[in-house]
């Protein structure tokens, strides 16, 4: 039997979330995710699924991307299904994503990227 969960068209995923966290790095002198603290936040988010025991098929699953193409936000994380795009500071923020959209699917609101930030 599969853990997996109806996602909202009512078709069944294999997990329930993805967060994927920009880690491009450029190396041209443009600002990037990288140059803000993208791979710590990746690995905090990482440690805190796998801690709350979030991990797995038909959970949350932490993934690494390359550019997300919204820079000027940066570092950013993005959670689907939902689409929700976050810009966090510190771990308490990543901690807040992980307990408050991943755990409770509650949006963080205080973090969400406006939506005319781009490159």
């Amino acid at each position: 039997m599969s853990d997996s969960k109806p996602t909202p068209e009512g078709k069944t995923g294999y997990y329930q979330r993805h967060i994927f966290f920009c880690l491009n790095d450029r190396v041209n002198g443009e600002e990037s995710c990288a140059h803000h603290g993208a791979k710590e936040a990746f690995d905090r988010c990482k440690s805190a699924v796998k801690a709350a025991g979030l991990a797995g098929p038909g959970k949350v699953r932490v993934n690494k991307a390359g550019c997300l193409d919204r820079c000027a936000g940066g570092p950013i994380a993005v959670v689907y299904p939902e689409g929700v795009w976050y810009t966090y500071v510190d771990e308490s923020d990543i901690d807040e994503i992980v307990e408050s959209h991943l755990k409770n699917g509650e949006i963080v609101e205080r973090l969400l990227t406006p939506p005319e930030i781009g490159r």
